[in-house]
């Protein structure tokens, strides 16, 4: 889009902004200055809007420029390393209903997108709308078979919407680039980036549909979630059609109540779930305010929750997945030392960073919270203090862990409000204990070297011939090797010990090959044939450990 068509949109964007009085935050960030000179020209602001904090002033902003900007700032409260915290609270609470499109144009959507008759795919199709938000809306109907079933619907022309929007977030983003002072760390282009890819990916009901059928595959036949099947005959990008469920949202505090609901036994629940869905699955539901999450009435003894909208999903690469239940592990454990050594040998700070230095500052932010009772202390509150105190450190997190810090934030939220009392420690401590034990066990090592045999064996042929040309490369300095004296020193210190190691290692890995090739052609019904196989892997640790610690 050419600057000149933008400048219209700029115009109604700059005067929602002014008229909310949000160049206050022009004035801090010093971006767009003009605005400045046209505050003499301007009429003072209403009584009302003047004294709201600047946060309620930038979601009722949002709210009037439109649905997408509604999404924007949804997007932008999950980024609280960039926000002050009065402000991402605002962003959290935006909600994008807005006016539905007319029934008959979500019937003729359904039917160019599924190429068929509705009166062929449904057996009633409601054309007054359950629910509209900003993205698609959703309306009721049965399948021919008689199953009740809810039919998601995209907006018509919603994607030139968005679009334009972005052409004139990335234009903005720009100025902000320009004039901002600390622009190389808010990153405005990234942010805008991040709001487009997570638009996108909300645009295309299909990926939400396979988010929907993961998550109940993970947890069929769970007493603690639900959720609804996906009929995938009547869905594609544009149109998803799942079982209707029904429910009570979970903070519908009253009707829980009316419904006899133990709401203690939920609220346990609901934290539980979160480390399960993080560090069981690495695959948890990133959008989890109570307008998504709804218990299920018919459980009243052992409730349990339902899950809806999976727009938004959240996973961590398999590294930061460990170094974050590590992280959780150390900071349950009041153990400092290790919270600051994590953060190091997972790379989100420095390698030169002093220990010492690091450790201090994270003992001096959680400790004051360990003088209240466990139940008052908000882990997520933790989390997020001990992580803007990290940044000191040049520390860089990927936008997944920020997206989980939020998620945390709104379980504990919800679970607060299903049981103040909730001690959100007591559950979550042997609750992640469990987990990880499980996951990171000698037989759960052996079955993934297990797995793993037929691809060494693929490329086991194929080693000699690469370590053939990486040495001739070496010979022919084609390969340029940088060492400094310390790493001279190193292996000078190394060699001596050269011979030691080679046959311990030689010995052990003949034991570590056997144990694998014994692991792998064990028959279904010889147990037996694993543990041998896990007690020569123990030896071959055992063989090999006098000579690691040399």
């Amino acid at each position: 889009m050419t600057p000149l068509r933008l400048f219209p949109r700029v115009l109604r964007v700059l005067a929602v902004l002014v008229r909310y009085r949000l160049d206050d935050l022009i004035d801090e960030a010093h971006v767009m200055r003009p605005l400045q000179w046209a505050r003499a020209v301007l009429p003072k602001p209403r009584t009302e809007i003047a004294s709201m904090p600047r946060g309620a002033r930038l979601r009722l902003a949002l709210t009037q420029l439109g649905p997408i900007y509604v999404k924007a700032g949804q997007v932008l409260s999950t980024r609280r390393d960039l926000l002050p915290p009065d402000v991402a609270d605002e962003l959290a609470l935006l909600q994008d209903q807005v006016p539905p499109f007319p029934g008959a144009q979500a019937r003729a959507i359904v039917e160019e997108a599924l190429d068929a008759p509705i009166t062929a795919l449904y057996a009633r199709f409601d054309e007054t709308p359950l629910a509209s938000a900003s993205i698609a809306q959703v309306h009721a109907a049965a399948l021919p078979d008689g199953r009740e079933v809810v039919v998601k619907v995209v907006r018509p022309g919603i994607r030139k919407q968005i679009a334009r929007d972005l052409d004139l977030l990335h234009a903005l983003a720009n100025l902000v680039a320009r004039w901002h002072p600390q622009a190389d760390k808010i990153r405005p282009q990234e942010i805008v980036e991040e709001i487009e890819k997570t638009l996108y990916h909300e645009l295309d009901l299909q990926r939400e549909a396979a988010n929907a059928s993961l998550l109940r595959r993970n947890f069929t036949d769970s007493p603690d979630l639900y959720v609804p099947e996906v009929h995938w005959s009547h869905t594609n990008e544009r149109v998803f059609t799942m079982e209707r469920v029904h429910g009570i949202p979970a903070d519908d505090i009253a009707a829980l109540d009316a419904a006899g609901i133990d709401r203690r036994h939920l609220a346990a629940k609901g934290v539980r779930l979160f480390y399960t869905q993080v560090f069981r699955d690495n695959f948890f539901h990133a959008d989890a305010h109570p307008g998504n999450i709804w218990v299920d009435t018919t459980r009243v003894e052992d409730p349990r929750f339902i899950a809806l909208d999976f727009g938004i999903m959240g996973t961590l690469p398999e590294a930061d997945q460990y170094w974050l239940a590590e992280n959780f592990m150390a900071l349950f454990e009041r153990d400092y030392r290790r919270i600051a050594a994590l953060h190091v040998a997972a790379g989100w700070v420095p390698a030169d960073v002093r220990l010492d230095e690091l450790e201090t500052a994270v003992r001096t932010v959680c400790e004051p919270y360990f003088t209240r009772p466990l139940s008052e202390i908000s882990l997520a509150e933790v989390i997020a203090k001990m992580f803007n105190t990290a940044r000191q450190f040049e520390l860089t997190l990927q936008p997944q862990l920020i997206l989980l810090q939020k998620t945390l934030l709104n379980i504990e939220g919800l679970g607060r409000q299903l049981d103040p009392q909730i001690d959100i420690w007591a559950v979550a401590y042997p609750e992640l204990k469990r987990i990880l034990a499980r996951r990171y066990n000698p037989l759960r090592a052996l079955r993934e070297i297990r797995r793993r045999v037929p691809e060494w064996l693929h490329i086991a042929p194929q080693i000699p011939d690469l370590v053939h040309t990486g040495l001739q490369k070496l010979a022919q300095g084609a390969t340029r090797v940088d060492v400094t004296s310390q790493e001279l020193q190193f292996l000078h210190a190394a060699q001596r010990d050269t011979q030691r190691r080679i046959l311990a290692a030689s010995f052990g890995g003949a034991l570590v090959v056997s144990a694998a090739l014994m692991f792998v052609l064990a028959p279904a019904r010889a147990p037996w044939l694993e543990i041998v196989a896990l007690a020569i892997g123990l030896g071959t640790f055992a063989i090999a450990w006098p000579w690691r610690s040399r």
